[in-house]
């Protein structure tokens, strides 16, 4: 028998995660009231979105990193706030900030800063490409759940 890699015990776990969160999804009631798109449709397809990427994360292969597996304690270290704790601690703060700004400042906006944000943190410092790609994402986004699928989404200090 075969050892598992990295990719497919990760892709085991979002499996089981996948496949309870489409359990808790055939659990979301429907709306008495026919409609084209129901309530639980999004979250259907989220959970088999996720479940089929876990299959395709099963079956990719890993490539080696070079040097992965040695560590030269006289390298140079970079910037705290550049660890790989420190990044998932920022990610988590910018993701909480968002949460609180979404209302006041309105989706377009606050995910906009979001995605603009935590890209630039990252190191993408090609702004005009990311700017443009946040607000073609995030404006679709946008138009498709108020537009299509009646979804509130608060507005904040923008005019629509």
């Amino acid at each position: 028998m075969t050892r598992l890699n990295t990719n497919q015990w990760l892709a085991l776990v979002l499996a089981l995660v996948a496949a309870a969160y489409i359990a808790m999804a055939w659990q979301i009631p429907t709306f008495p009231l026919p409609r084209p798109v129901d309530s639980d449709l999004f979250p259907k397809v989220l959970g088999f979105t996720l479940l089929l990427l876990s299959v395709f994360l099963f079956f990719e292969k890993p490539a080696p990193i070079a040097g992965a597996d040695t560590i030269d304690p006289n390298a140079p270290r970079g910037p705290l706030l550049f660890t790989p704790w420190a990044r998932v601690i920022v990610t988590a703060l910018a993701v909480a900030a968002y949460a609180l700004l979404l209302v006041p400042l309105g989706f377009v906006l606050a995910s906009t800063l979001l995605c603009v944000g935590l890209t630039t943190y990252y190191g993408y410092h090609r702004y005009f490409v990311t700017l443009a790609t946040t607000l073609g994402v995030v404006l679709s986004l946008y138009l498709v759940m108020t537009r299509v699928m009646d979804v509130y989404l608060p507005t904040g200090v923008l005019p629509f």
